[in-house]
């Protein structure tokens, strides 16, 4: 195969990658407190070819390739809802939940009460708070049906008595947290513990917009599509240059 055709091929495989994460982005433009993805682009040069270039003096044919990706954890707006159990934070961090895997995080605070009254997500994971009891994590839980308030400290209470306080937490490197699905991260590493946020405070009523701007998203896709498309026209043409020089080849030896 030669080079051109392998720039290109290559190109066209890292713009699907970039493509799955932009149609992924443009499809959560309007879910709560998502992060979008972002990725960062390199050159690659396999270790034979630059063992080959070496050795004969020229330059290695470099390839596109996606060198990595990440989460882009900018806040994006407040949006008032009016009900009292959806929470966003102004600020950095992350509210925290106990799923049957262990603590996951997440900036959606689109919570619910139990039956039971316990306060928690969508999916139905307690809310961990800052109250603990022989290692086991306590939830807010309700005494009543009446309305609960919600401090800018996270303390939640109801008819006037503390139901305990939310766990606030934020990770000095971002870059440990993967996302789980649901909107959730998970500490990918057990060697880096959360640590209570500061200067950040949480607003009841409100629920934090997804960071993703859908036009934005949508004109990269277009854009990524077409140099896709550019990319596939290259390697079509480098076929047909490539037929059409076995075929002068063939008649000038015949």
């Amino acid at each position: 195969m030669d080079s051109l055709t392998i720039a290109a091929a290559s190109g066209m495989r890292a713009l699907m990658d970039t493509l799955n994460m932009s149609a992924n982005n443009l499809a959560n433009s309007s879910t709560s407190g998502f992060k979008s993805d972002r990725e960062f682009y390199g050159l690659y040069t396999a270790a034979e070819a630059q063992a080959d270039a070496d050795a004969q003096g020229y330059l290695a044919t470099t390839v596109p390739v996606v060198q990595s990706q990440y989460t882009d954890f900018a806040q994006g707006l407040l949006v008032r809802t009016g009900n009292p159990l959806d929470l966003a934070l102004n600020g950095k961090g992350f509210f925290s939940a106990d799923s049957p895997s262990g603590p996951l995080y997440t900036r959606n605070g689109n919570f619910k009460l139990t039956p039971q009254g316990v306060l928690v997500t969508h999916e139905g994971y307690p809310v961990r708070t800052t109250n603990n009891v022989d290692n086991k994590n306590i939830p807010i839980q309700t005494q009543s049906n009446a309305p609960i308030q919600v401090t800018p400290e996270g303390e939640v209470m109801q008819d006037g008595q503390s139901l305990g306080t939310l766990e606030l937490v934020n990770f000095s490197d971002t870059k440990v947290l993967a996302k789980q699905g649901n909107n959730y991260f998970r500490n990918a590493d057990p060697n880096t513990t959360p640590v209570a946020v500061s200067e950040t405070s949480v607003e009841q009523g409100k629920l934090e917009a997804s960071n993703v701007s859908s036009a934005g998203a949508a004109v990269r896709l277009v854009g990524t599509m077409r140099q896709f498309e550019m990319l596939q026209k290259a390697v079509s043409i480098s076929g047909d240059m490539n037929k059409h020089a076995v075929e002068e080849v063939a008649r000038v030896t015949s």
